[in-house]
This record gives C-alpha cells, structure tokens and sequence, in this order.
C-alpha cells in the first residue's frame, strides 16, 4: 500500500532526507503540471510510482513540492514538466520527456542513454538521466581543514582527474586507475614536485557523449548537474560512492597540505542549442535558464556551445551560489576557476554590464570568504575582462601573460616590453585599482591549446582526429617548431626545444603573480600537435609516467623551480601590499647588456631588471636573453654585505646545475654575465634598506 503524499514545503530545493521521509521542490514558473516519478533503480525503463503534483496543494509560487513518507537515500527520481510548447515564446514543455534534478546531489546515467535519441521527438523515460536521493551530512571529515594557502605560496597544477592515472604505465592497478582514488595513490608525487593546489578539470557530472560520433567529451565542459560529482570517476560506479570517493580524494590532499581548485562551468550546459535534447533545465522552464535570441525560438551563443546560462535570472543566480556553497559546506573544496566568466557579465539579453548580481553575490557571500575564486575573465562571442573582471577577491586567468611569454621566449622582435610587465605582475592590468600581485594567475599552457612540449615543436595545429575538418582550435598559438615539424633525432633542435621550455617555465615561476602549470609539463608531455584534445580519452591526453624516467631532467628542473619559488626568497614584499604599493617600494631598474640603458626597440630581444625589496632586504638581478646570441650583460656592483651576486637560476647551466638553492647557489665574481642565447638568469643578494645597488655604477 502506497504512503500518503503531504503537500510538503517549498525550502530547500531538491530532494531533502529526513527521518520519516523526503521532501522534493522543483522550480517552474510556466509549468501547468508537475510529475514526479520514482525507480526502482537507475536502469529501470519504466517508473515504480509515479505522483501527480496537484498546484492547488503542492505549489506555492513557482516552487512545486512534494512530501514523500517512508523513502530516503538511494531512491532514485526525476520530474516531467507539462505546459506549453511555444518556441516563439521562449516556451518548450514537452511532457515526453525525463527530467533531472537541478538540484539532485547524485545523478545516474542509465546504460541505455543516448545523447542522439535524448535529442528526437518521443518519450526518454527509459533512458534520460536521473537523480538519486543523497543524505549530504552523512560523512566523517574527522580532523580535515583546509590549508588556506596564501597566493603568494602557491603554485597550482592544473590536471584531469581521469587523465592522471589512466594510462596503464601509471601503476594504479584496476578500477582505481583513473578514478579519484587513483588520483590519491599519486599524491606523493605531487608533494615532491611541489606544487599546492590542484585544480581539476570539471568533477561535477557531465554528458560524455557531448563529441562527435565515436569521441568522447573528456575534458568535461558539457554539465549535467551543478551538485554531483561525475560517476565515471569513482571506482565503483557508483552514484552515491562517488560523492565519499570524492570526499575521500579531498581529506587526502588537504592532510598532504593540497589544496582543491574545481574548474565549475556555469556558463552553458549539456542541453546544447534547440536541437540539443531536453533532459533537464529547458523542460522546467526555459526562459528562466537560458538567454535566448530575439526571436526566443533560437539560443544566445556566447559560449560556443550552444546556449548560454542566464546568470541574471534569479533563480539561476540562487542555484549557482547554492552549488558553490555546497561544493565549499559539504565537499570541502577550497576554490573554483569559472570557465567563461565573463558570461556573468552579460544580462539576460547577452548585453555587457560588469556590475551584473552574481558577480558581487560571489564576491561577498559569508560561505566563499576563505574559498579562491578565479576568472577566466573572457567568452567565446569576443568579450575579453581581462584587468576588470570583478572585486578584489576574484583573480584572474591572465592571457596576456601567456601571449606575452610566448612570444619572447620563441624570440620574437619587439617583446620585452610586453614581458617586462608580466614578470612585475601585469601592473598595466591590476595596478591601478590596488589589486593584489597575486591577482594575475600567471600560465603559459593550459588544458586548452598546446602543451608547453608542443609550443616548441610544431608550428600549426594538428587536429585532425578530432574530425571537425581542422576548424577547431586556435590558429594563434605564437608557436614554433625550431626547424622541424614534429619529432626529430637532430640532438641540436631538441636541445633547442628543451632549452625554451625550460625559459617558459622559468619566466612563469619568477614573475610576480600566482602560477599555473599543467599537467605533464614538468615531464614535457605531448598531444601530437593537437590544440583542442577535449574529445580523445586516450594516451593522447593522458599523463605518460614513462616520461618521468625519460625527461627526468626537465622534471628535476621544475621540481627546484618550485622549492625555489616558495622558499620564500622570492617574495617581493609583505602580502599584505597590493602590488601598486609593492612596485611603488621596490628600486626597479632596467637595463639591456649595459646598466641603465634598456633597449625597448622591436629590434630587441633582451632585457635585464635589477629588483630591490627593503621589506625583505634582498635584490634580484634578472637577465632575459631570447636572442640566438651568446650575449655579455653588464651586472650592477654586488650587495655591500656580499663578495658577490649569487646565481639562482640559469636555464642554460648543464643539467642538475640550472636551479640553485641559496645555500648551495655559486658566486658570480666578475662585473659581467656571460648568458647564453635563449637563456633566463636570476642572481640574489642580500641588502641594506639605505642601499642603493646602482649608485656609482657604470
């Protein structure tokens, strides 16, 4: 005999365990009808129960909801929506179809699920994705805190779950390789290569079947759910398993002192553009979730993905902070990096506004205080934020950083000027509105585009398997291929090669501002030329542990960098300072091969800095060679409490030599820097705060 179902309460949304039942809330403004239906199981085709949602008793406002005595954890549930189908309106109820949960907080694909048949007319209630009750507060954190790394210590990775331990040469035995455990068994790894936080290609769960037919959507950018981790991930494929396998991975790296970054997708979802399948968010209500265009029958496409999240609705603003804060309350996760955040700035009729709600709600919510919160501050319709995006607390994904360094390091003309000021931490970005030195998130590669071994080693995009006829991915990658297209055996172009990889790695770990590193860098990882391997899981994406042994010289070099790095000798002032009081502080100089007489022409490929901080009582002499010249650069007089300068870092040095501790660094004795051509130099020395390093000099 079927229990009686209350009215139940609007508050919260998504399915809520109590101890004598569930209640269930679902938001639809224009929805004449809500069913929910329950399953037996995640694969089951047809409902066990199916519960009519009377508006009279169980709507109150746009929120419909249900109370449903005697069920709780593991039951399984989705929503249909009638109402009209009225394109012209913005309007598509169709009550053929299956509905998730936005809220759900575990969700199960099941074996039956097709992307293509979810996006044809018909019915999907036996094979669209489905929620699952989950209790959240059910589980033991024991002592876990979070490390709440300042920026000025920390040195991001940023790397795919999956793609971590996938490749059979990882060690991780099945079905841990690739799964959040998987990623656990290699965090000692992390912990000697240094890095403090990772930040993970999107966990929450996504619609892998978004790729053309025979590919796969590895990198994850195609959301279901905002609240559940990504199934596939967990070893036992288990909805509810993987939300604690999570857990598990999360309490690991905090007691490594890691900490967990989530690139999160809130600017489109997997429902794709009007041909797209409706599985959850167009059939509750489509005008609310989406900016549509004028015609409301069609998609804003600000993302290139086929629609764009109306971050302005509030209803939408208010799933986005409850996601965060669930991700931050129940999942411990110390930051996010929103991908396309710039779609934040648009309204509900794709217009540019950056003092748009949810931008703020973010900035000042009490729950995100201590959380880092990164911008990718650009979308795909050509609005770039770069140096604007947001309040102090959100720092940026910096591509003119990227850009810039690129360009030096392959020895373009006219480039030190750009690179003089992403080393200082892009003041012409973030110096005027009192930033933080910290606010500019420093990288030269990413998941999207080349890996810093490819940057050196072709010219063009290879992207033919990706079977979009070579029109994907960006055609300005400021690459080049030393000579030769691809691999090579000549010992001189690979020297060359593992020489500017090097200088790229060495200009981000000594730059003012917060680095960011891929995956598989440090070991100079290849996707064969492909720029846009989203859609190939596979050892092309995957990490190659091989590697380790064979590049273990670029390895040991990115390992030193970061000790290096976050020794603390290369803190430029106190973290407090924002980095116009910094820069207003230090004694900076510029110079060319000779003191004091920088060449800023589009001739040159050289410039040195010499850096005096009095908080700290040290100098740094920086020299930038990305000329094919061995060059003498004149060096200012050493530090009067010193013999000499001290030479940390030289890319050039023989292998094990390029990156000295302080205590272990050699004296530089003469007044003259030999560098190397295509080399980065820094030299350190002690100072006092009257010093002034240049007086008298040359």
């Amino acid at each position: 005999m079927e229990t009686q179902v209350a009215p139940g309460r609007p508050y919260p949304l998504g399915s809520t365990v109590t101890s004598k039942g569930v209640n269930f809330s679902v938001y639809s403004r224009h929805a004449t009808l809500i069913e929910l239906l329950l399953f037996d199981h995640v694969d089951a085709a047809e409902p066990s129960r199916l519960i009519i949602l009377d508006p009279s008793k169980h709507r109150t406002h746009d929120f419909w909801h249900a109370f449903l005595p005697g069920i709780g954890v593991g039951q399984v549930y989705a929503f249909r929506a009638h109402g009209p189908h009225e394109p012209e309106r913005g309007l598509r109820f169709d009550a053929a179809k299956l509905l998730f949960d936005p809220y759900g907080l575990a969700m199960g694909i099941p074996a039956a699920y097709s992307r293509l048949k979810a996006s044809q007319p018909g019915d999907t209630t036996a094979i669209a994705p489905r929620s699952i009750v989950f209790d959240p507060t059910a589980y033991d954190w024991e002592d876990d805190a979070p490390p709440r790394r300042p920026l000025s210590q920390t040195v991001i990775y940023e790397m795919h779950v999956r793609g971590f331990t996938a490749n059979p040469n990882s060690g991780i035995p099945e079905p841990r390789r690739g799964t959040f455990a998987g990623l656990v068994e290699k965090i000692p790894y992390l912990q000697d290569l240094g890095v403090t936080a990772v930040e993970l290609l999107p966990v929450m769960q996504f619609d892998a079947q978004d790729a053309k037919p025979g590919l796969q959507n590895y990198w994850g950018y195609s959301t279901l759910s905002f609240f559940a981790p990504h199934v596939a991930f967990s070893v036992s494929r288990n909805p509810l398993a993987a939300i604690d396998e999570f857990r598990d991975m999360v309490k690991a790296l905090h007691r490594a002192g890691i900490e967990v970054i989530l690139d999160v997708v809130y600017n489109h979802t997997a429902e794709g553009n009007e041909s797209g399948p409706t599985l959850c968010y167009r059939g509750l209500d489509n005008t609310a979730y989406y900016i549509l265009e004028r015609d409301k029958q069609k998609y804003a496409n600000f993302t290139g993905c086929g629609n764009t999240i109306n971050a302005s609705h509030s209803v939408v603003r208010r799933m986005v902070l409850d996601s965060l804060r669930y991700w931050v309350q129940h999942m411990h996760v110390d930051g996010f990096r929103f991908d396309l955040a710039a779609i934040f700035s648009r309204d509900h009729k794709g217009r540019v506004d950056r003092n748009q709600a949810i931008i703020w709600d973010i900035e000042n919510d009490p729950v995100l205080a201590h959380v880092k919160v990164i911008a990718e501050p650009w979308d795909a319709a050509g609005l770039n934020q770069v140096g604007q995006f947001g309040g102090g607390k959100w720092k940026e994904w910096n591509d003119r950083f990227r850009d810039d360094v690129r360009r030096f390091v392959r020895g373009d003309g006219g480039a030190v000027r750009g690179l003089a000021s992403r080393i200082l931490g892009s003041p012409d970005l973030y110096e005027k509105e009192l930033r933080d030195a910290e606010q500019s998130i420093n990288f030269v590669t990413c998941h999207d585009g080349f890996t810093l071994h490819d940057l050196y080693s072709y010219d063009s995009k290879h992207n033919e398997a990706n079977g979009e006829d070579g029109k994907d991915g960006s055609d300005n990658n400021l690459s080049w291929n030393c000579g030769v297209e691809g691999p090579t055996d000549d010992p001189e172009i690979r020297r060359l090669r593992l020489r500017l990889c090097k200088n790229a790695m060495a200009v981000l770990m000594l730059s003012l501002g917060t680095p960011m590193m891929l995956m598989g860098d440090e070991v100079l990882r290849t996707q064969q030329g492909n720029n846009n391997a989203y859609c190939h899981d596979s050892e092309l994406s995957w990490f190659d542990w091989s590697l380790l042994q064979i590049n273990r010289e670029m390895h040991e070099f990115v390992r030193r960098l970061i000790k290096l790095r976050l020794s603390g000798r290369l803190e430029a002032g106190p973290r407090e300072q924002s980095l116009a009081e910094r820069l207003r502080k230090a004694r900076i100089r510029w110079h060319s091969t000779k003191l004091r007489h920088p060449d800023w022409s589009d001739h040159s490929r050289c410039v040195a800095m010499t850096f005096t901080t009095v908080e700290r009582a040290q100098a740094f002499h920086l020299i930038f060679n990305g000329s094919e010249h061995d060059l003498d650069f004149e060096i200012p007089r050493p530090p009067k409490a010193q013999r000499a300068w001290l030479r940390l870092v030289d890319t050039s040095a023989e292998a094990g030599e390029e990156v000295k501790m302080l205590e272990e660094a050699p004296a530089v004795e003469k007044g003259v820097y030999h560098a190397k051509a295509r080399s980065v130099i820094m030299l350190w020395g002690r100072v006092s705060p009257d010093e002034e390093l240049l007086e008298g000099d040359g």
